[in-house]
């Protein structure tokens, strides 16, 4: 029978977990298989200056947080070694990881979860192709300016055209 303080300790494992799914925007389930000491600091390196919490995780107590958040379709990507990436920002985890696999073939995005979604490795990476909520902001910012932009141009060449003909 199992001792009463790891079960206590697992199910406290369980619940800090599921609050992090909870609680990230955007979390990545990753394979690190390969990868060696160096390569995983500097991807944790990476990882932290984004804000990104970075743990290797056991699949059962992953699966258990998961299904306790409604989040059971994450089950399917819960085989061999996984590290998950938490992130608050909802570009920044998927981004990192992406770029980070594609200079090392050894680490494999296997899913994850965003906004409450359970996604596969292609939303993943579509994810982590859109510009940076900065960049977006910007082009939003020169969207809503071009209109304004145009009349200022055209009362501009109204008023040339005007003292050009006085």
């Amino acid at each position: 029978m199992a001792n009463a303080k790891i079960i206590a300790a697992k199910q406290q494992a369980v619940d800090e977990i599921a609050a992090k799914l909870k609680e990230s925007t955007t979390t990545v389930v990753a394979d690190y298989r390969g990868l060696n000491v160096a390569q995983v600091t500097e991807l944790r390196k990476q990882l932290r200056e984004a804000g990104v919490e970075f743990q290797v995780l056991k699949n059962s107590l992953v699966s258990r947080a998961a299904g306790s958040v409604d989040l059971g379709e994450l089950e399917s990507v819960l085989t061999g070694p996984t590290a998950v990436a938490f992130g608050k920002d909802a570009v920044a985890p998927a981004k990192i990881l992406n770029e980070f696999a594609k200079k090392n073939e050894a680490l494999k995005i296997k899913g994850g979860v965003v906004e409450g979604r359970v996604v596969d490795t292609a939303q993943i990476q579509a994810l982590a192709n859109l510009p940076s909520r900065e960049g977006l902001l910007s082009m939003l910012l020169s969207v809503l300016q071009a209109p304004m932009r145009n009349v200022a141009l055209a009362v501009k060449a109204v008023a040339e055209k005007n003292e050009a003909t006085a």
